[in-house]
């Protein structure tokens, strides 16, 4: 009998063993609109960029830079926990990997880690631990463009997808309860690497399974409208790559960030360089972005030896001085469900009446949001079609309008009404849905199968311009 439990609490000592560090949150779902509420509460948090770049010569290094060069000396990240309380900051948010691949945990995926390196110290527990000891959220930054690993245009392979679903895995199972994952380096101007050539959808769904509570934002409102969140469950801004939101008419729950320096990552100049002030960063960003739905985050990059300099903790006292968490933020007005699925209609034959001079119908499925089909003048009901190889399921369809006017001008559609048909192999059949007077119309319906469909237009203003017809397959519960 005693040999029985010898046996029986050696098993469990395995047990418990082989579970160390798998701490993944498992708390219940909650709704996705509480959570984009719960992420506008917490108003203001700190963006951290500390990687391999900290140790280069530019925020994009050499991607094969020698691991031998990350040695932060000095690295307290207490010392960023205290900096973000004294600001008031509510969250930090670390660059786990940034665009050159090296990955500050240790992973079993590659040897481009910071256990290769003269540090061999887990810098990704050493800011979960003291971030949540100060009662601050923990985000995480991650880049699918890796530019080491040769995750990057025209070298993306089938197996990449695992390679990040396992560096994600790693992440989420490791490190307890991550609130939100700020993703980069994906379907973006400066990476080009879209969401078929690594599946979002895929990797979305991933996430969720480890934590489903943990709220995805994407870099790509330099692509997408901003009156839908496609790709994102929160619509992200790089304010310092031209990207603003609308302190004016923003609806969806957004963030919003530039960093204290001149750079994301620290360089040589930063001790010395004059930090932005902190009546511009609360007057001018914190407070007008808070009133509009949106989180601000702002980026304080440590120096080399693994601390914030001196100029830039001075500066987080300010800020703490003149500016206070309000409390919850302004409630969202509804509830948008984030676009995931894949675009089936992108880069698929089209057809269309009459086009006005070069404006074709391809220009609606061309995956750029700039350019527009727009019909002839001298066309009173003009359409415009995707045509499918063979027979296809979907169950929504989205509709973007060319926005025209200037910045700032009231918005006005030029379709009067429309309707939505698929061709069932012998007739043109109406799909039911109502109808949406915003740039962005998404359309969800019950499940279908054809060849074609079909957007008529029954009456129109000049200036026209269909931006993209998007056609959907959502895997719904």
């Amino acid at each position: 009998m005693k040999f029985k439990l010898r046996i029986s609490l050696f098993l469990l000592c395995l047990l418990g063993f082989s579970t160390i560090g798998l701490s993944a949150d498992k708390s219940p779902a909650k709704p996705l609109a509480v959570l984009q509420q719960q992420f506008l509460d917490l108003r203001f948090g700190m963006f951290i960029h500390f990687n391999i770049p900290t140790f280069g010569l530019a925020d994009w290094p050499d991607p094969n830079l020698s691991p031998a060069v990350f040695n932060p000396s000095k690295l307290d990240c207490n010392q960023w926990a205290e900096a973000a309380v004294s600001a008031g900051m509510t969250y930090g948010c670390l660059t786990t990997k940034h665009h050159s691949g090296f990955c500050i945990w240790p992973t079993k995926t590659t040897n481009y880690d910071v256990m290769n390196s003269p540090f061999k110290r887990d810098v990704v527990k050493e800011y979960v631990d003291a971030f949540r000891k100060r009662g601050l959220k923990v985000f995480l930054y991650y880049s699918i463009l890796d530019t080491h690993h040769n995750i990057r245009p025209g070298w993306i392979r089938k197996e990449n997808t695992q390679f990040i679903k396992d560096q994600l895995t790693e992440l989420f199972t490791n490190y307890g309860e991550i609130t939100c994952l700020v993703i980069d380096g994906w379907d973006a101007g400066w990476s080009r690497i879209s969401y078929e050539d690594v599946s979002f959808e895929e990797i979305y769904n991933h996430i969720k399974s480890l934590q489903p509570n943990c709220l995805i934002t994407e870099h790509n409102a330099g692509k997408y409208p901003s009156d839908e969140l496609f790709y994102t469950d929160i619509k992200h801004y790089e304010q310092n790559a031209g990207q603003k939101v609308s302190k004016e008419t923003n609806m969806l729950p957004a963030q919003a960030g530039i960093p204290i320096n001149i750079n994301w990552f620290w360089k040589e100049t930063s001790a010395t360089e004059t930090v932005k002030r902190a009546k511009y960063i609360v007057e001018e960003n914190l407070i007008p972005l808070n009133n509009a739905h949106c989180n601000f985050i702002l980026n304080v990059a440590p120096n080399k030896y693994g601390l914030i300099d001196d100029n830039a903790l001075a500066e987080l006292k300010e800020v703490g001085k003149i500016w206070k968490h309000g409390g919850p933020a302004p409630k969202l007005p509804f509830f948008k469900h984030p676009v995931i699925a894949s675009n089936l209609a992108k880069g698929k034959r089209m057809n269309s009446s009459w086009s006005d001079d070069m404006n074709i119908s391809d220009f609606a499925n061309d995956d750029n949001f700039n350019s527009a089909w727009s019909p002839a003048p001298q066309v009173r009901q003009p359409w415009i079609e995707v045509l499918f190889e063979k027979e296809t399921s979907f169950n929504a369809i989205g509709i973007a309008e060319i926005i025209s006017g200037k910045p700032g001008e009231s918005w006005e559609s030029k379709i009067d009404s429309y309707i939505l048909q698929y061709w069932d192999g012998k007739a043109w059949i109406t799909i039911e849905t109502r109808q949406i007077n915003e740039p962005v119309r998404i359309h969800r319906f019950n499940l279908l199968h054809s060849t074609k469909v079909r957007l008529q237009i029954n009456g129109w203003k000049p200036g026209l311009g269909i931006a993209e017809i998007m056609v959907y397959n959502e895997k719904r519960k």
